[in-house]
């Protein structure tokens, strides 16, 4: 099956193309589409992004009294310096290295959760399996996105989860940290995911279903987790 085969497939016959690259895992293409998708994406927003992030962290005390003034005022004029050309290739290049190291940890660790339940699957179609339904997440919800960063000029409580139901509250309130873990591509992606995690292992899609979203939770939690730690930070 070709790269045009497999991304159609992904949205329209997830089951078959899922267990076709459980049996022939090709995934170096689609790999190369998606990393371009990030790199593209966090071009595109990273001076909004930083423009939050200066918002967030300027005139702070409690960040200034944990850092030191020295340090904090050197921080400080970084930031307000930024925008450059290379900035924003850093930018890009750092949101696809970023991916790449999830990427393969997340399949070593999806790897080891299967080896609970079977006795058969490998690394490699793991991998081929998280880098395809990452064609949801990271293409069609990364266009989304982007799209609304771009329309509003600001990536800070710019998103496609349930925190959308609450756009009043603030970025850094635990309703929203908790909320935003609950995105509707992810939760499209991990759906994909568990197809292919059934192929891989050869176990019921049940059972793919139910260890994958295992997987998002225990992620979620990480990045909540993560999330409560850098707000220490602010407020």
């Amino acid at each position: 099956m070709n790269l045009a085969g497999r991304l159609q497939g992904v949205y329209f016959s997830p089951q078959p193309t899922f267990k076709a690259l459980a049996e022939k895992p090709k995934w170096m293409d689609a790999l190369v589409v998606v990393l371009l998708f990030i790199a593209v994406a966090a071009y595109l927003t990273a001076p909004f992004a930083s423009q939050d992030s200066l918002k967030a962290m300027k005139d702070n005390p409690k960040l200034e009294e944990k850092m030191g003034k020295e340090r904090y005022d050197k921080m400080i004029q970084t930031m307000e310096a930024g925008g450059t050309t290379g900035a924003l290739v850093r930018a890009a290049a750092f949101g696809p290295l970023l991916f790449l190291i999830g990427l393969f940890i997340s399949a070593l660790v999806l790897l080891f959760m299967g080896r609970l339940v079977s006795t058969e699957g490998a690394f490699i179609p793991i991998v081929a399996v998280l880098v395809h339904a990452n064609f949801v997440d990271k293409i069609l919800g990364g266009i989304v996105r982007t799209s609304l960063v771009l329309a509003r000029q600001s990536v800070f409580q710019t998103t496609t989860s349930l925190a959308l139901l609450a756009p009043k509250i603030e970025f850094t309130s635990t309703a929203y940290i908790v909320l935003s873990q609950i995105d509707f591509f992810q939760l499209w992606m991990f759906g994909l995911v568990g197809y292919g995690l059934a192929a891989v292992f050869k176990i019921p899609v049940k059972k793919g279903m139910v260890l994958s979203y295992s997987f998002w939770l225990l992620k979620a939690l990480v990045n909540i987790g993560l999330a409560f730690f850098w707000r220490s930070f602010l407020v």
